[in-house]
């Protein structure tokens, strides 16, 4: 049976009168790529900081490399984006690479991942002077400086554009193809949906489901009907309609009985197009959430 890396079990995590997190018991898995997903509030960053380290639970158990997170030497073994950090703005990057690095005796070469980051070019720059994107970037590069076994990642890609957040996704991905295990909370769904094969979906403190990418897609039965039509007519079924120029989408639970319905009604359409739900389809039902119109 695979290596359980972190685990817990029947955690209750409470802030004042806040349950941020409600009896959640979870196991991560050697060599995982687990997507945690749920709205603001839902208790993410929370369980992120538990595995960590960085919080104790109000009651329950956690479990990191088969001892306490609170054990330093257990933290040795994994790295950590938080979902917000604070850089030392007078230090260099190389300075900070090479900070972080020392309290590692297995640690990444700093040429390695200075490249796999993007960041050889910024070796010299303070961190003060560097653009928000930039910094974020390097909060992500010193999770791996350790040449850890387990990676969390809370919202890594945030202030990052389109190109810098697909370079990262490329060094999440050879992380985990060379061996890595790696948690990640995100909010832009088209990331969890790239990377995860595993999703966690958590909604109010709890677990609402947890299972692979394809079933948890399956698991509510969303289909989207796409069409090109003059007037979207009134049809039984639809649970969710978006506007995108000329074309029409429908969410709907039965695309077959949608489509009967849709040619019965005699208005003329054109461009039929039927796919299973996305990601971001999927979490708006599981969570309970209305799709909202364009």
């Amino acid at each position: 049976m695979t290596e359980i890396l972190a685990r817990t079990v029947e955690v209750t995590r409470t802030y004042g009168s806040v349950t941020a997190l409600d009896r959640v018991s979870l196991d991560i898995h050697a060599g995982e790529l687990v997507g945690l997903l749920g709205p603001n509030g839902a208790g993410k960053s929370t369980l992120v900081n538990l595995f960590a380290g960085l919080r104790r639970p109000t009651s329950g158990t956690v479990e990191l490399l088969g001892g306490s997170p609170l054990d330093p030497a257990r933290r040795r073994g994994i790295g950590v984006t938080p979902q917000e950090t604070g850089l030392p703005p007078a230090l260099r990057v190389g300075e900070c690479v090479d900070f972080v690095r020392a309290h590692f005796p297995g640690a990444v070469d700093r040429g390695e991942l200075l490249d796999r980051f993007g960041l050889a070019d910024l070796v010299k720059r303070q961190i003060g002077g560097l653009s928000g994107g930039q910094k974020r970037r390097l909060a992500v590069a010193l999770a791996f400086a350790g040449n850890p076994r387990l990676v969390f990642l809370d919202e890594p890609t945030t202030g990052l554009d389109v190109e810098a957040r697909h370079a990262l996704w490329d060094a999440v991905r050879d992380f985990h193809a060379a061996g890595g295990t790696v948690v990640l909370t995100s909010h832009y769904l088209e990331e969890i949906e790239a990377l995860a094969k595993r999703v966690v979906v958590i909604g109010e403190g709890r677990v609402l489901t947890d299972d692979t990418m394809e079933a948890v897609r399956g698991l509510v039965g969303v289909h989207r009907v796409t069409v090109t039509v003059p007037e979207t007519p009134d049809l039984p079924g639809v649970i969710g309609v978006e506007r995108e120029g000329d074309r029409t989408h429908l969410l709907t639970a039965d695309a077959d009985a949608l489509v009967r319905e849709l040619v019965l009604t005699g208005v003329p359409f054109s461009g039929l197009e039927v796919r299973p739900t996305s990601l971001e389809e999927a979490f708006l039902v599981i969570t309970g959430r209305e799709p909202q119109p364009a």
